[in-house]
């Protein structure tokens, strides 16, 4: 079997009134004018380690090694938008993680050796706890996203628990990509 499945590894975000908050953030930032590609509320997700194109038979291996990490279930809070590279150039609009970013963090450090011995490369980009929510596809209205991005630094979204780490498939449809689960680790 040669398929090759487009994956990654993740915290879901399975909280009501969290996914409610994110809507009314996107809503603000779609009410810029800005041309933004929003994600869908129940798309969002934290990254923890995007692998790319994996064969069907890396499935099993990689399940073994989140097994591996072990971690005592956590709080999330999401709190405020940020923008890579910058507010100036925004590409990517992020709703950001104060509680339990270090807890991510050291998840992620934990996870990238045993991948890498897996032969995936290391990730060049580090691991950045937060949560992608609209990517900028033009500069069209970039002083008002940036303005809007700025008014919401403090946005509160709310609180959920971490305590289930996902191998999620990628799809990449015309409508947007539609996400199913392959294996997960409770704790």
């Amino acid at each position: 079997m040669s398929e090759r499945i487009r994956s990654f590894i993740a915290f879901d975000i399975d909280s009501e009134p969290v996914l409610r908050k994110l809507s009314e953030a996107q809503g603000h930032l779609a009410n810029t004018g800005a041309n933004l590609k929003l994600v869908q509320p129940r798309n969002v997700h934290i990254t923890m380690r995007f692998l790319g194109n994996i064969s069907f038979n890396m499935v099993d291996a990689i399940h073994n090694e989140m097994n591996k990490v072990s971690f005592t279930p956590f709080d999330v809070e999401i709190l405020g938008l940020g923008a890579f590279p910058s507010l100036k150039y925004a590409r990517v609009v992020w709703a950001g993680i104060r509680k339990g970013a270090e807890a991510l963090s050291n998840i992620s450090s934990k996870l990238e050796p045993s991948l890498q011995k897996l032969g995936f490369k290391p990730d060049r980009k580090g691991f950045s706890p937060h949560l992608t929510i609209a990517r900028v596809r033009t500069g069209r209205n970039k002083a008002e996203l940036a303005r809007c991005i700025e008014e919401l630094a403090e946005f509160r979204f709310g609180i959920l628990g971490a305590n289930c780490l996902k191998l999620k498939k990628s799809v990449l449809t015309p409508k947007g990509p539609i996400y199913s689960t392959l294996r997960e680790t409770s704790h």
